[in-house]
């Protein structure tokens, strides 16, 4: 007697890369009860990443999640550097194992070197515009080019929201999901998160 299995197809995993600007509003509220973390919609206003931090102290591995639920990337706090260090590590989409892929380092500034294993790495820098509600992420290889910028949503008429929810912009060809990453480290560092 023949086996028949069935034919499914791998499904393509989402494109977190866009050839024009794409905007999102991050809410700084977690769709988990009784957890801190964010809700991340896109321009449609549709749920496209979630962040949870089930650690009550804020200082345990974070997840960057999409919304099937999938950890696109974890961030771990490194508790014995002097002036703070935080590793994003990214999971792999075929097993649950994780690399090393970005290092947020503050000192003197906010400084993320970025570990693209295929090809070469990238170092960004955070540059703050409005306290905690605002900054910008520059590449310093690039001559401090804006790769992307968070700040306070507001109205067509210039209401602001409240101080939980803002305005993320991300720059063409830029990893969508490795700044969302970043905007979490930054979350982290201000207790936001």
């Amino acid at each position: 007697m023949s086996k028949i299995f069935p034919q499914t197809s791998i499904p393509s995993s989402p494109s977190y890369i866009t050839s024009k600007p794409e905007s999102f509003t991050i809410w700084m509220k977690s769709l988990v009860f009784n957890t801190n973390g964010c809700t991340v919609y896109n321009s449609k206003g549709e749920i496209v990443y979630r962040v949870d931090n089930y650690d009550s102290n804020c200082g345990q591995e974070v997840y960057l999640m999409d919304i099937q639920g999938k950890v696109l990337y974890s961030i771990l706090p490194k508790k014995l550097r002097l002036f703070g260090c935080w590793d994003g590590y990214k999971w792999d989409d075929y097993s649950s194992e994780k690399q090393l892929w970005f290092r947020v380092r503050k000192q003197r500034g906010i400084y993320v070197t970025s570990y693209d294993h295929k090809a070469r790495g990238n170092a960004y820098k955070i540059v703050g515009t409005n306290g905690k509600l605002g900054f910008k992420i520059v590449d310093q290889d690039r001559d401090g080019v804006l790769i992307a910028e968070i700040k306070q949503k507001q109205t067509t008429t210039g209401i602001k929201f409240g101080n939980d929810v803002f305005t993320l912009t991300v720059q063409p060809d830029i990893d969508q999901s490795l700044i969302m990453a970043i905007v979490m480290v930054y979350g982290l560092i201000n207790n936001q998160i």
